[in-house]
């Protein structure tokens, strides 16, 4: 079973900051929850992201343990959407794409997110339970973050 959750925040800034912030892979440890120890593994010696870029990690989701994850940036197009797509991990299946645009309050951010967890049955248990209410904790934190960052 795949799951689906999607996120909405307006930030009022302009778009060109607004991508120059979430378009570089730098910025993923400022908006990921301290307890997870985020730590990119590639050197990525700066640069914005691109299609084809693949992005190697550490996370600790559960439980203070530390996953190896490995994702994908499969399409981008400048100022208005990025996908990642997990290539190994922890999920099953991980596809999230980031949009963009306009409003009159600033920018309207979008996150459409489709996943799945491992093991069938047990999955689903898990998600129900745990898992679901980590990723919204995780998106919780983020939204948090992007507040204090562009609409103090």
């Amino acid at each position: 079973m795949i799951h689906q959750l999607r996120f909405k925040q307006t930030l009022k800034t302009d778009i060109d900051t607004l991508w120059d912030f979430m378009s570089s892979p730098a910025n993923l440890g400022k908006i990921t929850p301290a307890h997870m120890d985020f730590q990119i593994l590639n050197n990525l010696n700066g640069e914005k992201m691109f299609a084809g870029q693949i992005i190697e990690y550490h996370v600790k989701p559960i439980a203070g343990i530390k996953m190896n994850w490995v994702t994908e940036i499969t399409h981008v197009k400048d100022k208005e959407y990025f996908v990642d797509e997990q290539r190994f991990g922890p999920y099953s299946f991980w596809h999230h794409r980031h949009s963009f645009q306009l409003s009159d309050n600033g920018v309207d951010m979008f996150d459409d997110l489709h996943y799945k967890i491992p093991f069938g049955a047990i999955g689903r248990v898990a998600n129900g339970i745990l898992i679901k209410k980590q990723v919204l904790q995780i998106f919780d934190y983020r939204y948090k973050k992007l507040e204090e960052i562009f609409n103090k």
